[in-house]
């Protein structure tokens, strides 16, 4: 379900957040998901809740981490270029173009960065949705 990290593209910053908006749709989709693969009490003798519930909690840590994974490698490579540019403007720190460009890089790179908060967020309502309807079929592995 996840997007593999090579097709996030860290130079452009909406085509990164498109991307993460493609690769959020497990968490997005939670509550339906929930809802048509989870049985009520009434059903619950057709399905076995427990294995289901542990596909779909694997499946959405395996997004999680493939997102975080992905971010992270973005921010490193921003970081990187950001790093270049200040290392040109300390060599030629009149160059308007190249000053300009550090900015935006910068900009690009805070973006990414509190694209972080986003992805903290997002999994955090998407556990709390998951162990509202899962909690009685599967428990987790507790996560240090």
């Amino acid at each position: 379900m996840a997007a593999p990290v090579g097709t996030l593209n860290c130079e452009d910053f909406s085509m990164f957040q498109e991307v993460l908006k493609v690769m959020r749709t497990i968490d997005d989709r939670i509550v339906h998901a929930l809802n048509t693969t989870v049985p009520t009490v009434s059903f619950s003798g057709k399905v076995d809740a427990t294995q289901t519930c542990k596909e779909l909690y694997e499946s959405m840590m395996e997004a999680h981490l493939s997102r975080d994974k992905a971010i992270k490698a973005c921010i490193a490579q921003t970081s990187d270029v950001v790093g270049q540019l200040r290392e040109a403007r300390a060599k030629d720190n009149e160059n308007l173009a190249l000053i300009k460009q550090l900015r935006k890089e910068q900009t690009k790179l805070k973006l990414m960065q509190s694209e972080l908060n986003v992805e903290e967020v997002v999994n955090d309502r998407s556990l709390k949705v998951f162990n509202e309807r899962c909690r009685i079929h599967y428990m987790p592995p507790k996560v240090n």
